[in-house]
């Protein structure tokens, strides 16, 4: 291979060594088709082992809970069975050499009665977020939440360690707390959806207070430097999260204080959209945070092969997490090393279930492929 490339440079990841810098990020795809939301072998297993020669895989989010589900026919990590059932990909995964860390995720606000049995989904406040979500019975707006009452919160925080619990005996490598993307973490940090005037609103620390808690719950499960957080600072007009004034000051303390924490990374996200006309928007999230964070830093958001190794060699990231690419290109390590053409994704099949969009993605530059028995 090019190791000559910042991108396929190795790199020591908490107690890993990833051969090269190249992550696969997060993406729900939505394939869980089964009565206990489980992740299956010859469906999961198969596609993250495609993609196994990542330096390091990050699962689609998996919810840790039953109140943290949001999307139709995501897997998740709160049962014995979707335990068992991720069990069987990590095994698929370290068989040919790879690493697998899972994100644990709970949706909060985003989410409908539809999937709760009518009941309310949990939010830091009862703002309605006035977003569309596809539910098991079609596309419907969302409903204002329920505001979380102390016991729900500690309860969530619960089953965040208890999720990391499960990871731990599914052999996951390390676990990733989903803060980001104007889900349940990101709602209590921005004031458009947290107006609390407890100890979980108003201030900096209050606002991302929940998040200390649930790593200080997780670390109890496992060592720091097997936890990993996401987090989107300028994410502005999706889910109906807008920015203010506060929005990056309060990104800026919790960065900080992640510092007091042996992570075994940081995932930030550039900006998914245009917020260049947002005043409190930071349009270069990567070199504003660099110098804050002391750790490992992996950076996300409309990355290529060109950028992915300029953004490393400039020292503003250390590692490049890619998402539609890797939906479309199982050997994304091997297109980098040999430059090979990246093949385009079809967005139509992301959620759709089944092998199509999801197995059959070419590996064209990959000698030894990697294919169904």
């Amino acid at each position: 291979m090019n190791s000559e490339q910042a991108l396929l440079k190795p790199i020591t990841l908490g107690n890993l060594q990833l051969p090269n810098r190249v992550v696969m990020a997060p993406m729900t795809r939505s394939r869980a088709t089964n009565e206990y939301k489980k992740p299956v072998p010859e469906l999961h297993g198969l596609y993250y082992k495609q993609r196994a020669t990542a330096g390091l895989i990050i699962t689609e989010g998996s919810q840790i809970s039953k109140e943290a589900v949001g999307y139709v026919n995501t897997a998740g990590i709160h049962s014995a069975e979707q335990t068992a059932g991720w069990k069987q990909v990590t095994q698929e995964v370290h068989a040919v050499g790879g690493r697998i860390f899972i994100q644990l995720w709970h949706v909060g606000r985003i989410s409908h009665p539809d999937f709760h049995d009518g009941k309310l989904p949990l939010a830091p406040s009862a703002l309605n977020p006035n977003a569309e979500v596809y539910t098991p019975e079609g596309e419907k707006e969302t409903v204002t939440p329920k505001e979380m009452t102390q016991e729900d919160i500690d309860r969530t925080v619960a089953d965040f360690a208890r999720a990391a619990q499960n990871a731990k005996e599914a052999g996951f490598d390390g676990v990733e707390i989903h803060a980001s993307n104007g889900y349940l973490l990101h709602q209590f940090f921005s004031g458009t959806s947290n107006e609390r005037t407890d100890k979980y609103g108003g201030s900096h620390e209050n606002k991302s207070r929940i998040l200390f808690e649930i790593l200080d719950a997780v670390k109890q499960v496992m060592p720091t430097h097997k936890i990993g957080v996401r987090l989107n600072p300028s994410l502005h007009g999706i889910f109906g999260m807008t920015m203010d004034e506060d929005s990056i000051p309060t990104f800026d303390y919790i960065v900080k204080r992640l510092n007091d924490y042996d992570l075994a990374y940081l995932h930030l996200s550039e900006p998914f959209n245009d917020v260049s006309d947002i005043p409190y928007a930071e349009t270069e999230i990567a070199k504003r945070y660099r110098p804050m964070y002391k750790g490992t830093l992996i950076i996300n958001a409309g990355f290529d092969q060109e950028k992915g190794n300029a953004v490393i060699e400039r020292g503003d990231a250390d590692l490049v997490s890619f998402g539609k690419l890797y939906v479309s290109n199982p050997d994304l390590v091997e297109r980098f090393a040999k430059n090979v053409e990246t093949s385009d994704w079809d967005s139509d099949t992301f959620y759709t279930p089944g092998k199509k969009g999801y197995l059959d993605y070419e590996a064209k530059a990959r000698e030894a492929e990697l294919t169904e028995k």
